[in-house]
């Protein structure tokens, strides 16, 4: 009896798993999950622990052993869907990025909102302009340390936080001023509050973007927003597609396929190529979710989207949750007592660390520099090990379509582009996150361009490893300058060579799985019809579809001589071989 309650004991412990949720203020969650736990179990813990209604914007984010970044399906076994070794860690964000944060219904779901956003400044994925940046920044003062005191605060006491991974003394000045001036009086939820509405104003709000390469081999940056699919390339936009205008996603392999329909039927198809046909397939995945978030009206009108058009081939994905319109309706019928907010204050942040940062550097020493022609094959090099980067949009949400300009090209490949090949760490650059009204001076002074490491404590699906905004112009002048750089040129055309090989390898693979498919389909047909015609099995069904007019018409009219003629040459070529 003892031996079995320890077995038994001991069976249940093997199915229970250890699981890590790093949460928005860095704090961490931990629970335990059975084997057959599906995701939605574990996001209602979550949900619970924050005190959290307005759950439908947020979501479970993990990251495999190859580095590939997924969103927790909540339909489907958790277990089955981490790849690594128990104990489990992910990350609870924010997946779909409210059209209007300031309209949320409930301040604790600002609040979450905001520390995401607050996260998106830290690390380059939230860019503008070095005046928007500083008052983001004094929100952010204002909303963490209140009112400014001379006693409390002394000369410099902004330079003691880091909201960019790059600062300046000119731009913590600013950041001082606002906050001294402009901000006194305001309350935490009231300062986060300014800080979203003027957030959802810049061009990059929501954008979490997915390294690919073009049809050209040119870098390019794909991102799904509250407003549409944009494509980046370097600081600029160079497509914006509203979601009404987006008729059908498809990926095959590591090729990713946009069909876009416009006014006049005018039908566009762009082609990118993800790294990884994993990261490919998560590409897909978002924006079939995101998609669905935004443009639908109900839930009840999403259906199950196929990657390919062939049925026997291709992933097939559904988005479970409920569509923006109609959160924005549940949102609505909230009627409780506000939860009480703990804000994290001053606590230190793996990510957004409000501690010192070190010596700040006035200029970037010219004896350590090194000018360098950067190639797009360079400029790539960054995008291998990476899920996400950090482009500027340079366009409004109302610019639909937007080709890339050229004459801006022209101008800026006439300017020498020096950039330093020193190793960029945030605690000593001289680069404000944010881009400043002459952004082209300062990428003259970026540190690196093939990406800068961030904190990978902060999470395993790492904003370290994340390319910067300096590796994202540098693969836009390395664009440019292909005529300086033959090697470049040479390399670009055998990557354009090789990627039209590997299409043409797809289309093969694909036409013999399509003769394959026809030839195992006529087989099972085949096999039914001898079943039919031949056996005595005294089915139902069989017996009903032999009692048909039509069948006994085919038997008999058909089959029959059909197979009296296969019987005779079958007995001629047999006694041609008895005779030889």
């Amino acid at each position: 009896m003892l031996s079995r309650l320890m077995s038994g004991s001991s069976r249940s412990l093997e199915r229970d798993y250890s699981c890590t949720v790093r949460l928005l203020d860095d704090s961490e969650y931990a629970c335990t999950i059975q084997r057959d736990a599906k995701g939605q179990y574990l996001f209602d813990l979550l949900c619970h622990h924050l005190n959290l209604l307005e759950k439908d914007y947020f979501g479970i984010r993990f990251v495999d052993p190859d580095k590939q970044r997924h969103w927790l399906e909540f339909t489907k076994s958790i277990v089955k869907q981490m790849r690594s070794q128990p104990p489990f860690t992910m990350c609870f964000r924010v997946k779909f990025y409210p059209t209007d944060p300031a309209a949320l219904k409930e301040e604790i779901t600002r609040y979450l909102v905001f520390l995401q956003i607050k996260r998106d400044l830290y690390h380059g994925r939230l860019l503008c302009k070095t005046s928007d940046a500083a008052l983001l920044a004094a929100h952010i003062l204002q909303a963490e340390i209140g009112d400014y005191d001379p006693g409390k605060h002394p000369e410099g006491y902004s330079s003691k936080f880091q909201f960019f991974p790059k600062h300046s003394e000119k731009l913590e000045k600013k950041i001082a001023e606002i906050h001294k001036i402009e901000l006194s009086g305001q309350s935490p939820a009231m300062s986060e509050l300014n800080f979203l509405r003027k957030a959802q104003t810049l061009e990059t709000y929501g954008v979490d973007p997915h390294p690919c390469k073009d049809v050209s081999g040119n870098a390019a940056f794909l991102a799904f927003t509250p407003f549409g699919f944009v494509v980046l390339q370097g600081n600029k936009r160079v497509h914006f597609i509203k979601w009404n205008e987006v008729a059908k996603l498809k990926f095959e392999g590591k090729t990713f396929y946009l069909y876009v329909s416009q006014k006049e039927e005018k039908k566009i198809v762009l082609t990118y190529f993800a790294p990884t046909p994993e990261a490919c397939k998560h590409l897909w995945k978002c924006g079939i979710e995101n998609q669905a978030f935004y443009k639908l009206e109900k839930s009840s009108q999403v259906r199950t989207v196929s990657s390919s058009n062939l049925f026997f081939k291709g992933s097939r994905f559904r988005y479970s949750g409920r569509v923006a319109k109609e959160v924005m309706e549940s949102s609505a019928k909230i009627k409780r007592e506000p939860p009480e907010i703990h804000r994290a204050g001053l606590v230190p942040s793996r990510s957004c660390p409000s501690i010192t940062h070190g010596p700040r550097l006035t200029s970037v020493p010219r004896t350590r520099r090194r000018a360098v022609h950067i190639s797009i094959m360079e400029g790539l090099e960054s995008l291998r090990d990476s899920a996400h980067s950090t482009p500027v949009r340079s366009a409004s949400h109302g610019d639909a379509f937007l080709p890339h300009s050229r004459t801006f090209r022209a101008e800026s490949s006439e300017r020498v582009t020096i950039i330093s090949d020193e190793i960029y760490s945030p605690s000593d650059s001289v680069l404000p996150t944010p881009v400043a009204e002459h952004s082209l001076e300062l990428m003259l002074l970026s540190r690196q361009i093939n990406g800068a490491p961030c904190s990978i404590e902060e999470e395993k699906e790492s904003e370290a490893g994340t390319p910067t905004l300096a590796a994202a112009e540098g693969e836009e002048r390395g664009g440019e300058l292909r005529a300086l750089c033959p090697g470049a040129g040479r390399r670009g055309r055998a990557q354009q060579q090789q990627q039209q090989a590997e299409q043409v390898n797809t289309f093969v693979l694909s036409v013999l799985r399509l003769l394959l498919a026809t030839v195992g389909l006529l087989f099972v047909l085949l096999l039914l019809l001898i079943i039919l015609t031949e056996s005595d099995l005294d089915i139902a069904f069989f017996r009903d579809i032999r009692q048909t007019p039509e069948f006994e018409q085919f038997h008999y009219q058909y089959f029959c001589p059909l197979r009296r003629w296969f019987a005779c040459k079958i007995r001629s070529v047999f006694s041609l071989l008895i005779d030889t």
